[in-house]
């Protein structure tokens, strides 16, 4: 077991060590774009399914309420919540719908869409993406994958965050640690270095 922690360890550092190798220019432009977002009165609208769901909800109560900073809040919607929007899109057309429906009903040109998949090939992802193309919203996707990088979901998207990983944990792993990083630097651009706990 000991030995199984170890490897793990080890394994999960290389993910995050990869993608800070090959995308840190990236993740800098991704927390502009959120920054110019919050600042031009747009919003973050956020979407991934299971793993990827709990991070969209966990990303945008980060932005609305706090990371590290105690300042206004900013505006940031996970599209994974209201149960009854998605259940009854789900039902009544088709489970691939239920992010394209929403971004339809609440995107505006000056908002920013956020897809997490780790495969990159959610359907129900990739056509949220679209709508939010159609839109006029800039894109980012935060993928994973080193054979095929982030899917049908990085072609489509204007930023690509894409951990270089076909180990599912560990890019979901790199995931959070990634959105924690967009946080802080969009938070400490915003607001200063002013840590409150």
């Amino acid at each position: 077991m000991k030995t199984l922690i170890s490897m793990n360890l080890v394994q999960s550092i290389m993910a995050k060590e990869a993608f800070a190798k090959e995308s840190a220019d990236t993740l800098i432009t991704a927390a502009g774009w959120i920054r110019e977002t919050f600042e031009d009165e747009g919003k973050l609208l956020i979407f991934g399914n299971g793993g990827s769901a709990a991070d969209a909800q966990h990303m945008a109560a980060e932005f609305v309420n706090r990371f590290l900073i105690n300042r206004r809040p900013l505006p940031a919607l996970a599209l994974t919540t209201d149960t009854s929007v998605l259940t009854s899109i789900g039902n009544d057309f088709s489970y691939d719908q239920i992010f394209a429906k929403q971004v339809q009903a609440l995107a505006k040109p000056e908002d920013l869409a956020l897809g997490i998949s780790t495969s990159g090939t959610s359907a129900n992802v990739v056509k949220g993406m679209k709508v939010a193309k159609e839109r006029g919203l800039r894109t980012v996707a935060l993928t994973g994958g080193s054979d095929n990088p982030g899917g049908d979901l990085a072609e489509l998207c204007d930023l690509v965050l894409n951990v270089p990983s076909d180990s599912t944990p560990h890019i979901q792993e790199a995931h959070l640690w990634i959105e924690h990083l967009l946080c802080e630097m969009v938070e400490t651009s915003m607001f200063g270095n002013q840590q409150t706990f």
